[in-house]
């Protein structure tokens, strides 16, 4: 098979944590599974495949092609020789809305509008956001496409990444070791991923993770579900959290003396920031939170420092798409994290 200069070896796709409930007297699925779909390139160079993670209110298709229908990172990672992953956070694509999540969730999230999509993440308004590739305005096709994809969100996010801890790490064991690579509010998965089978995840990158200081903390520092602490955290309020100045921005940190994430703390973990993007002082907050709670082996990849310019928030989707992979796989090929046995 080919297609955008790509050969496979193998594709499909499969459902993982298919758990029934009954309702109206009848065996249903409940609606917590996640649905996911994989590629095999016929030229497999990289050891371990890759997980991608989408953010918000998005879907799979985010890393299938870009708004303007050039390739996007799947296929470019499968030209670099890994095989992908892609999945369909629960409730979100392909994977189905929990029947009873209007009954449980609480309120939804705001609606997906073109004005604020255009606004934070096409640099409609921003001179500088040069790589979107469109103008941001109601009339850009490219922001259409990224509006279409859009689900308005639930507002019960501790319920949300609970049930994506369980079902990303039942991916992970049935896929093996790999790495993980999450966007915005998909970046407490990775951590969850991380955490619950430190063992599986070989490196973790968020592309601008929702974090502990960003504009709706998370109860647990870095996800609003539990997370392994040391010492333990039996409730989010044993958590003393408190606001430093690093480097001009303003972060939660957790006071003196912090605890440790102990999951955590030998994984190799990125963190990508794009030049025009409010994440800026988010994405030093996690940053510096996950150095403090001793994970050694961290990295915050600035893209100007790289010398790539002029993206936004959803820089897997822009203009130089490739240049930020070049970023990402330029770091993940300077760790080293054999498999353990």
């Amino acid at each position: 098979m080919t297609g955008t200069g790509v050969r496979l070896a193998d594709q499909g796709c499969f459902w993982v944590g298919v758990h029934y409930t009954s309702k109206d007297g009848q065996t249903i699925a409940d609606g917590t599974q996640m649905y996911v779909e994989y590629q095999v390139p016929e030229e497999q160079t990289q050891p371990y495949p890759i997980v991608l993670v989408h953010g918000g209110g998005g879907q799979a298709v985010d890393w299938i092609s870009t708004p303007d229908g050039r390739p996007g990172w799947r296929t470019l990672l499968l030209q670099r020789g890994y095989t992908v992953y892609l999945v369909d956070r629960v409730g979100h694509g392909r994977s189905p809305r929990s029947v009873f999540e209007a009954e449980s969730a609480g309120p939804p999230g705001p609606l997906p509008a073109a004005e604020f999509i255009g606004m934070a993440f096409a640099g409609r308004d921003d001179a500088a956001h040069t790589q979107w590739p469109g103008t941001g305005e109601l009339d850009d096709p490219a922001l259409a496409q990224v509006l279409a994809s859009q689900r308005q969100t639930p507002f019960d996010r501790d319920s949300h990444y609970a049930v994506m801890r369980e079902r990303a790490a039942e991916l992970l064991d049935r896929i093996g070791p790999a790495i993980v690579i999450t966007n915005s509010a998909g970046g407490p998965v990775g951590w969850l991923m991380a955490d619950e089978r430190p063992d599986l995840v070989r490196a973790l990158v968020g592309l601008e993770p929702v974090g502990p200081s960003g504009r709706a903390p998370l109860a647990w520092g870095l996800t609003s579900s539990p997370i392994t602490y040391d010492p333990p955290v039996s409730d989010p309020a044993e958590l003393v959290i408190v606001e430093r100045t690093i480097g001009g921005a303003v972060v939660r940190m957790q006071a003196d003396p912090p605890r440790r994430l102990p999951n955590l703390a030998d994984i190799p973990m990125a963190v990508v920031t794009s030049e025009c993007s409010p994440q800026t002082a988010t994405d030093v907050g996690t940053v510096e939170y996950l150095r403090q709670a001793g994970c050694g082996r961290v990295d915050h990849l600035f893209l100007p420092d790289h010398g790539v310019r002029g993206n936004g928030h959803l820089m897997m989707l822009e203009r130089n798409n490739d240049e930020v992979l070049d970023v990402v796989t330029g770091w993940l090929s300077k760790i080293d994290r054999p498999i353990e046995g």
